[in-house]
């Protein structure tokens, strides 16, 4: 099938405005690649520390100059539930490696901290800025130039995309991730979203929501929401920097585990380089997938800088034209009420990627750590008598409540949108917005915080049409935490008949649902953006269809407003640790990144070509 005509001149624009950053950037991992181990280069003291505490033939195969090692960097811990399963990966890596000729020593952990647990919490203004150390410490971590190769253990929100912009810094190693799999399932999430509201009015007790929460959340694994998480592993999937089939495999299986030391014995044969993978294509590839699939707004952020990472120039205006020509084919949790294993099931990344090819919606020329071209990807894992073997997966989709063909969307373009107007530039996720509710004109409510809003909500003072701001929630103002704590009340406020939206400088994340919420808007408050001379009672007009966000107050008189300053202290939960973090990150159209790739920041602003579709 002939690429669309959409794909096609989205990819060629980021290529065009990409030109110069990206030759510089594979420029610069070309000349450090190097002929043979990398660490034959090292003098003899530095290479003896670099195996002093190794023994056996590990020993002798790092002290010689043949085989080459590869660093496993991992976010493992037991707190996440989702990385406890790598407890065991680094045992398994070792004697892969070992067997397919090669030396895997442990390079590096990074920190991993959960959003569910910081979620409302001063914790939770550190998770953004937690992508950037990740990224650092996978630098630090492969900087010791002891490795040919990477294997990257990480699932989460900001793991993923820390380290990958990580490693991209030495895209001269082949690398690839290494996922760790979902939990089961457990509560339904439209049971656990029910409780949620009845604790949100109150006729619901703590215990009675800790126990919904607690089954919902049970066991080793990935939550199995569609998420930032999950979205992370769809996404990275189908820009083939992991093994086909491997995204939604469950820890604890032997399937696992074989994917796992397969992994192991791929990077000690790949060719080639991350930086040489990760390029315009599989960007948009990335991209796409997020949009057929109704995935995390989170990406808007986290896509955007790690195309910078390699030189790439991603904006929304693309995001927001591909959208306008990718069908929505997936409806999981929050845009559905299936979860990840349901998904799965029913043919997941597979299938979905058979129905993406079939159509011209990706790009299949590309390379991956499979080899070359996506049709790779078309094809599951299974066991056949101890051995990993690939079968092809089924075209059409075994279960149409869940995900569908390209002929059969559910929604003809991707739900996500670009809004503009006199209040700046946002996002806006409608896959699972009621078509009814694109479109709020409303009277404005202010508040600096969560907590200043669930107060007003309690008293009952939001029992009406409006548009609930919460502003100085962006990067320079507090590290932009996630703020879909606000979505019971919310959902509670739409269902009584009210209109309601959001409009924040905040984040929502893939657990945004219902609510019209007009997201990550830049420039924030806390950089003097229009939302600081906001006021109580202006009437706000968010208008999804259109693609329009704006407060209807005369420009001399919003402009003569005195901008309100942010008021957080940025104190306690290590907040303080962060103050040059808060000081030098970028804008949230830009990623949001303090590490942005400096070939990225001097790219120019180029003027956006028409394409077809709702978003121009």
């Amino acid at each position: 099938m002939a690429l669309h005509p959409d794909v096609e001149q989205v990819t060629e624009r980021i290529a065009d405005r990409s030109r110069q950053s990206r030759s510089a950037y594979l420029e610069r991992i070309r000349s450090a690649a190097a002929q043979g181990p990398v660490r034959a280069g090292l003098p003899c003291s530095n290479l003896a520390h670099g195996f002093a505490a190794c023994s056996g033939p590990d020993r002798l195969a790092l002290r010689g100059a043949a085989k080459p090692g590869i660093a496993i960097v991992s976010a493992y811990n037991d707190l996440l539930s989702a990385h406890q399963p790598y407890v065991e990966f680094p045992a398994w890596i070792k004697e892969a490696v070992r067997q397919a000729g090669g030396v895997a020593q442990f390079a590096g952990g990074v920190p991993a901290m959960c959003d569910g647990i910081t979620q409302g919490r001063p914790g939770m203004e550190l998770s953004l800025f937690s992508r950037d150390v990740i990224a650092m410490a996978t630098g630090i971590a492969l900087s010791h130039e002891m490795f040919d190769g990477a294997l990257l253990l990480g699932v989460c929100d900001k793991i993923v995309p820390g380290l990958l912009i990580g490693a991209l810094a030495f895209g001269q190693l082949p690398t690839m991730l290494v996922p760790a799999g979902p939990m089961p399932s457990g509560l339904p999430n439209s049971e656990k979203s029910r409780i949620r509201q009845l604790f949100a009015e109150g006729k619901a007790t703590r215990e009675d929501l800790l126990e919904a929460e607690s089954a919902a959340y049970h066991s080793p694994g990935t939550c199995t929401f569609y998420g930032t998480a999950n979205s992370n592993q769809l996404v990275v999937e189908v820009m083939g920097l992991q093994l086909p089939g491997s995204s939604f495999v469950p820890p604890g299986t032997p399937l696992r585990k074989a994917l796992t030391e397969e992994a192991a014995r791929r990077v000690v044969d790949l060719s080639v380089p991350l930086g040489e993978i990760v390029d315009e294509r599989a960007i948009v590839n990335g991209v796409v997938a997020l949009l057929a699939t109704g995935g995390s707004t989170n990406h808007t952020l986290h896509l955007v800088a790690i195309a910078a990472a390699a030189g790439i120039h991603l904006t929304w205006d693309d995001f927001a034209d591909l959208s306008s020509a990718v069908p929505l084919l997936a409806r999981v949790y929050p845009n559905g009420a299936a979860d990840i294993n349901h998904f799965a099931a029913a043919g997941g990344v597979q299938t979905l990627l058979r129905q993406l090819l079939d159509a011209g919606l990706v790009h299949q020329d590309v390379q991956t750590v499979a080899g070359p071209g996506l049709d790779r990807y078309c094809q599951q894992p299974f066991l056949e008598d101890g051995e990993l073997v690939w079968r092809e997966a089924p075209r059409s989709s075994a279960d149409p409540d869940v995900l569908r063909d390209v002929d059969n969307p559910y929604a003809p373009d991707g739900g996500l949108r670009v809004l503009e107007g006199n209040l700046g530039r946002s996002v806006i996720k409608v896959s699972a917005v009621d078509r009814q509710h694109w479109t709020v004109e409303a009277p404005a409510r202010v508040f600096e915080d969560q907590a200043s809003f669930s107060a007003a909500f309690k008293a009952g003072e939001l029992d009406r049409d409006v548009v609930v701001v919460i502003r100085n929630q962006g990067p320079q103002a507090n590290g932009m935490p996630e703020l879909h704590g606000l979505t019971p009340a919310l959902g509670v406020l739409m269902d009584r008949g009210h209109r309601i939206a959001l409009v924040t400088d905040g984040r929502m994340s893939g657990a945004s649902g219902k609510i019209p919420a007009a997201i990550q808007l830049t420039p924030e408050a806390a950089a003097g953006g229009p939302l600081s001379r906001v006021r109580d009672g202006d009437t706000i007009r968010l208008d999804a269809a259109e693609g329009t966000l704006d407060v209807l107050v005369p420009a001399e008189e919003l402009t003569a407003r005195e901008p309100v300053s942010p008021p957080h202290a940025q104190f306690g939960a290590g907040r303080e640790l962060f103050a040059t973090f808060r000081q030098a990150v970028g804008r949230a159209d830009q990623g949001a990144s303090a590490l942005l790739s400096p070939f990225a920041q001097s790219a120019p602003q180029a003027q956006q070509p028409a394409l077809t579709g709702k978003n121009q």
